[in-house]
């Protein structure tokens, strides 16, 4: 079961800084740590089981693809991968992956430096494990868009939890990510059998469709279960 926190407890701003996309901001509200990003709420440390579920899906259906291709083809039947995940937020998702050894390479795509020093030196390091601090993992300061849609490394799984989701950005650049060129962009750079993992706050059928029209398949959708009102939920899909 989650924890509980105080939802009544006055928020108390940590940090606020400006930077290229506006103000970003660290609030703590009782023992709950807040990203707030030009006035929107992005994410706090309150739960934690979408963010990882968000690797964990990516992680099963990559394993679920390599058991399906021919003994000895590459590069599926490696049994390690490289990860991208697209926001290092509160840090759920990079703990959970850095936990995993069969990910030899772990980039961290995140746009604003605020966030990458709470986590080096801040309140947030213990929420990504200290994580930063494991050889494997890279952390690039970039637009996440910007990344993905220019030239660049590939990997076995991108694992992207930047916006509320594909129907609720919280940039408006951020828009292309989810449309035909930018979901094409995402699948050219994936290795083949490679997984493609999308965290939205609400299901999107719209969304899958788009996927599938992009060329990739296995497209399902992973709830969290909740007692009520919607799920937080992992799109994923899979290249050929």
């Amino acid at each position: 079961m989650p924890p509980t926190y105080d939802t009544d407890a006055s928020p108390v701003v940590l940090d606020r800084r400006d930077g290229p996309y506006g103000e970003v901001a660290l609030r703590q509200r009782g023992d709950r740590f807040e990203i707030i990003a030009n006035g929107c709420f992005l994410m706090d440390t309150s739960d934690g089981r979408s963010e990882r579920l968000l690797v964990d899906a990516a992680l099963a259906a990559w394993d679920e693809g390599r058991a399906r291709r021919p003994a000895g083809s590459s590069p599926d039947a490696r049994g390690t991968g490289r990860l991208l995940i697209g926001g290092l937020g509160v840090g759920f998702s990079l703990a959970r992956a850095a936990a995993e050894p069969r990910w030899t390479g772990i980039d961290v795509v995140e746009r604003e430096a605020a966030v990458v020093a709470w986590h080096r030196t801040g309140p947030l390091a213990p929420f990504s494990g200290h994580a930063l601090d494991d050889s494997r993992v890279r952390v690039l300061q970039a637009d996440l868009v910007a990344y993905l849609t220019g030239p660049g490394d590939r990997y076995d799984a991108l694992c992207l939890d930047i916006d509320n989701g594909p129907d609720w950005t919280v940039t408006e650049n951020n828009d292309s990510l989810y449309t035909p060129s930018g979901l094409t962009a995402c699948r050219e750079r994936l290795h083949p059998g490679g997984v493609l993992a999308v965290w939205s706050a609400r299901p999107s059928a719209a969304f899958e469709a788009a996927l599938r029209d992009a060329g990739f398949d296995r497209v399902h959708t992973v709830e969290v279960p909740v007692q009520r009102g919607e799920p937080d939920v992992v799109h994923v899909a899979v290249t050929a």
